[in-house]
């Protein structure tokens, strides 16, 4: 287990911290814009930086003042920093020495279970110069596995390779963390990848974690304007509080009305309020519209197709605000919206969230 307990640092011109956060044996994948802290706290974790304030522990240990090298864990770096003058066998057998009883067949013996682990066998006699970039990530990762790491730390090991090498990658990962029992901390900004990998979210803003909590917490309820918006393009507006009600809220949205799920707007009378592109439904003409809140007739004003789904925006008649909806393509098609312009739409209200 990894524990941040009120972990400060600061570089003066930029503050981290304080940070308090707990990591099992799970991964945790860390998203958020550059510059917010991200590799910040991996470095702490590591013991490359030291915190101003607060403690860090491994395992109920309190690691805050040892050396990186007496600390058990694993950074892997974006560009995998490998010794260019080894081979792949080599760079894996130096972490294998470092953490393993130096003998020459324990070494080896790690060598070759990793490397069966990560499916690098072929490659190990090569020198890492010739390795295409997902072999040369794969024997970075495999590095770190060899030293038996109680925590293994990524920072933004996929982002410089292609993107089907980056998909499958990045499944193969998920796979391999299922079976290493320690905690494992993912850095990314590509929300994508965080969620293929990671079991736990944290994203980060200004050197502070913003929201932490399971995948569909993030996504479907976020808790600010910002994690809305930087976890995939949530719709966000503003609205007049009009009543509140057994059911939830409404809300007056340039005079129109709103029903959204109950939330905690104590003196609040100016609401933010969201909804994620696919919950924002198309109706096809003929269907009533008794059963559903929050619709309007809408302008298509852009569609853009995306091989799997289309994106469209939608301007209320009577709101002055774009509306983003993404359907899969099946969807927009069985709704026949080709060349369509106008179209009635739905908010659907379970959908919408309250935001601070």
């Amino acid at each position: 287990m990894i524990e941040l307990d009120g972990v400060v640092r600061d570089y003066g011109e930029f503050r981290l911290g304080p940070i308090d956060l707990t990591v099992g044996d799970e991964v945790l994948s860390v998203l958020g814009p550059s510059g917010c802290g991200k590799t910040t706290v991996l470095s702490l974790i590591a013991g490359i930086a030291t915190p101003d304030e607060g403690r860090i522990r491994l395992h109920g240990e309190d690691v805050t003042d040892r050396p990186p090298e007496d600390r058990g864990t694993a950074l892997v770096f974006q560009g995998g920093a490998l010794f260019p003058h080894m081979t792949a066998r080599e760079n894996v057998a130096y972490a294998a020495d470092a953490g393993d009883d130096g003998s020459e067949r324990a070494v080896a013996d790690r060598v070759t279970s990793v490397a069966e682990l990560l499916e690098i066998g072929d490659v190990l006699d090569r020198n890492v110069t010739a390795l295409s970039g997902g072999e040369r990530q794969r024997v970075a990762l495999a590095r770190a596995l060899a030293a038996d790491p109680d925590a293994l730390l990524l920072d933004e090991p996929l982002a410089n390779l292609d993107a089907p090498v980056k998909r499958r990658l990045g499944f193969e990962l998920r796979d391999l963390f299922e079976d290493l029992e320690v905690p494992v901390i993912y850095v990314t900004h590509d929300q994508q990848r965080a969620t293929t990998i990671g079991d736990r979210l944290a994203v980060m803003r200004d050197g502070r974690i913003e929201q932490a909590g399971d995948p569909e917490a993030i996504f479907e309820r976020p808790r600010s304007t910002f994690v809305a918006e930087f976890t995939g393009g949530t719709n966000v507006f503003e609205a007049d509080l009009r009543e509140r009600t057994d059911d939830g809220l409404v809300l007056s949205w340039h005079g129109e009305r709103i029903e959204t799920p109950p939330a905690d707007v104590d003196g609040q009378d100016r609401i933010t309020f969201g909804i994620r592109p696919e919950y924002v439904t198309i109706l096809r003409e003929s269907r009533p519209t008794s059963d559903r809140s929050n619709v309007f007739a809408a302008e298509v004003v852009t569609r853009i197709y995306q091989g799997d789904e289309y994106v469209l925006t939608v301007r209320p008649e009577t709101v002055p605000e774009p509306v983003e909806i993404r359907l899969p393509t099946p969807v927009y098609e069985r709704l026949s919206l080709a060349g369509r312009e106008r179209v009635r739409i739905s908010l659907k209200k379970g959908a919408i969230h309250v935001l601070e």
